[in-house]
């Protein structure tokens, strides 16, 4: 049960950092892509680059909720996340995705209040 909730969780902060992104002008061009790796919570695209986003969701008051979302992202997941690019970009021809001259990793970290509201969130462009 506890599981399912957390999965809940994740989903909804992913579904928010989607939308502040689609808002911000980013084309999301793909959603909780799966590898052997784990799972990329969102590829996303702007003018310049192709992103690949990683997104903690924490349940919390606000106050240093996103920097402990952002914490999560530690060297072992960043490699995990760099890998599952890679696949990403392998499995994906260039005229089968968008091309862009950069690519880069942004962390999203997401602070919600028990009840489900947004109390936080924090976009960091390049965070790795």
């Amino acid at each position: 049960m506890q599981t399912d909730a957390r999965r809940a969780t994740g989903a909804l902060g992913e579904r928010i950092a989607e939308r502040h992104l689609e808002r911000a002008g980013y084309e999301i061009v793909e959603r909780n892509y799966r590898s052997r790796y784990g799972e990329l919570d969102l590829v996303a695209a702007d003018a310049r680059c192709l992103v690949f986003c990683e997104v903690k969701t924490r349940v919390g008051t606000g106050r240093s909720g996103p920097a402990q979302a952002l914490d999560a992202i530690g060297p072992r997941k960043r490699r995990r996340v760099r890998a599952m690019a890679m696949q990403w970009l392998r499995e994906r021809p260039p005229e089968g995705r968008p091309v862009r001259r950069d690519l880069r990793f942004d962390a999203i970290g997401v602070t919600l209040a028990p009840n489900g509201a947004l109390l936080r969130l924090e976009h960091v462009p390049d965070a790795f």
